[in-house]
């Protein structure tokens, strides 16, 4: 190997290694730098490169070197595994079938949606995005016959809120001082009794990452105070991902990440209206008392999100 080509593979390992233990470092950040914050989106890709580091010391025998790669590597695949370990245990009562979509205003394909809802089973929907003219045309592909319970916010922009239930819906609320709509509403599920519902969708970190932490801090802070003595399911477009401290100080308390429990990984949804393949997964669904047995993503035409379906087994009713 010529002086050239070591001094090449010198750098190139090193670049590598260093971009891993940025990524280690953007997952721990606490800042709200908005080129942080931007940068945390992508740090599971930063954490990969350093297995290119460990590659190019081992090929030189660079073996401190490598030794250094190696540790930057384990860090990066400490902060990834819990999504890749299902959880058991947890959730002995009914199963419950919950997705979470994006319509992108009234982009989405009405008819594929409600297709995947009915094909899916699913019980409870959340949707952000939601527009009066999404509402008539989910309307119109039959979606309230499948689901006949609703509590919906709708907005002619981003701000829309909705969710749809197979089961009766009351004690409903809509959360003030966001810029979007925040809901919550309390479903009767049969061996579950009283489950609270939320749909949330804080704002983009992309015009202002105060207003974003200081949203999610609020958002935070009514998980905190939902009832304690029932079931909860949340689903929401977080604009956040889970390399985002700010949106992991949600799953501190008595509330967990459904991809996280299941052992999917890192289950991206966004862009899908690119040209290249969705990058980040700030879609997500939480549950407390309770359980998910299976999380996966599901394309939705015309939004630019992947929706995000869980199997989620709650808690039994106490008697």
């Amino acid at each position: 190997m010529s002086k050239l080509v070591r001094v090449g593979v010198g750098v190139l390992g090193w670049t590598a290694t260093l971009a891993g233990g940025a990524g280690v470092a953007l997952h721990f950040s606490r800042s709200w730098s908005r080129v942080l914050v931007l940068a945390a989106s992508g740090a599971p890709y930063l954490m990969g490169a350093a297995l290119i580091g460990v590659v190019a010391f081992v090929a030189m025998r660079h073996w401190v070197s490598a030794g250094v790669a190696v540790v930057v590597v384990t860090a990066a695949v400490w902060t990834g595994a819990p999504l890749y370990v299902h959880r058991s245990g947890g959730g002995e009562g009914p199963a419950v079938m919950v997705m979470q979509a994006n319509l992108l205003f009234d982009g989405a394909d009405p008819g594929a949606l409600v297709d995947q809802v009915r094909a899916r089973n699913i019980g409870v929907l959340t949707v952000n995005e939601l527009t009066p003219a999404a509402v008539e045309g989910l309307g119109r592909a039959g979606l309230d016959q499948i689901l006949p319970y609703r509590y919906l916010s709708p907005g002619r922009t981003a701000a829309g809120t909705g969710i749809w239930s197979g089961y009766p819906l009351s004690e409903t609320v809509e959360y003030d001082g966001f810029v979007l709509n925040q809901l919550s509403a309390t479903a009767d599920i049969p061996g579950a009794g009283p489950v609270t519902v939320y749909a949330f969708h804080p704002v983009p970190p992309v015009f202002g990452t105060q207003v974003w932490a200081a949203e999610l801090s609020r958002l935070r802070a009514i998980l905190e105070q939902s009832p304690s003595d029932r079931p909860a399911i949340v689903g929401g477009d977080f604009n956040a991902t889970y390399d985002h401290w700010q949106y992991r100080a949600m799953l501190s308390g008595r509330f967990g990440d459904t991809a996280e429990q299941a052992g999917a990984g890192h289950l991206v949804t966004y862009p899908t209206d690119k040209w290249w393949p969705p990058v980040v997964g700030i879609d997500h669904i939480l549950v407390a008392e309770g359980c998910a047995v299976a999380v996966e993503t599901v394309d939705l035409p015309g939004a630019d999100h992947r929706a995000l379906v869980a199997q989620i087994r709650l808690d039994r009713e106490s008697q």
